[in-house]
């Protein structure tokens, strides 16, 4: 089969498929001319920035109603986009925030887990890990996303440069889904602080808009820091 019609198959089959399948067979395609290898993208989470930083950053934020959901999908934002992108960015995640875990003494190999930071739970599987967009797709459209152009919603969806994207367990995904901060905050309470500094930031480097209640949930967030 002609490598150009190999990666086209790829990529549908692996559209239908669980995260860790879909990257498997993501890494069957043919290398892309010209594309990022994952040992360039960042080998660490990005620290948001301190509190009494983001805190200005929301002072500034347009607080207005939520734009209406009318017109979106994941798809608006590229997911499947040319490279199959967003497979090697989940790829490039879970590496990233893989921890290593000392070698068995039977095994004598080194496994590895994922801490998911939303509930503090220690992930030993990759089925157990979603990476998930710390300010969902759909918060995004409805704060602003509607009117951008396609390629600044496929950056916004795999951005690596600011703390959007994180591996974190399956269960709070879910229950996360595409809640803001006054409809779902982390379990995790010790977590509160790098979450409203992450979301608010993130929300900050792209212009998009909050409600009142958001800030309101953000701000009471941002007082658990230190």
């Amino acid at each position: 089969m002609p490598s150009s019609r190999l990666a086209v198959t790829c990529a549908l089959a692996a559209a239908f498929l669980p995260i860790p399948v879909a990257l498997a067979v993501a890494l069957l395609q043919p290398p892309a001319p010209h594309s990022t290898s994952l040992s360039d993208l960042p080998q660490v989470v990005p620290e948001p920035p301190p509190a009494e930083v983001v805190r200005k950053e929301l002072a500034a934020l347009t607080v207005e109603a939520p734009h209406p959901l009318e017109g979106y999908s994941r798809d608006k934002f590229e997911h499947w986009a040319a490279e199959n992108r967003w497979p090697k960015i989940q790829e490039a995640v879970l590496r990233r925030d893989a921890k290593a875990v000392s070698p068995d003494t039977r095994a004598r190999t080194a496994s590895q887990h994922w801490h998911s930071p939303y509930d503090d739970r220690i992930l030993t599987t990759a089925s157990e890990v979603h990476v998930d967009h710390v300010v969902p797709l759909a918060n995004a459209w409805r704060s602003g996303a509607d009117k951008w152009s396609p390629a600044r919603r496929h950056k916004f969806a795999n951005d690596l440069s600011t703390t959007q994207l994180l591996a974190v367990s399956t269960h709070a995904n879910w229950s996360k889904g595409n809640k803001s901060p006054d409809q779902w905050v982390p379990p995790n309470a010790a977590y509160h602080c790098v979450y409203s500094r992450a979301w608010t930031h993130v929300k900050f480097t792209y212009g998009l808009s909050v409600t009142e209640k958001e800030k309101a949930a953000l701000n009471s967030m941002l007082d658990t820091c230190p």
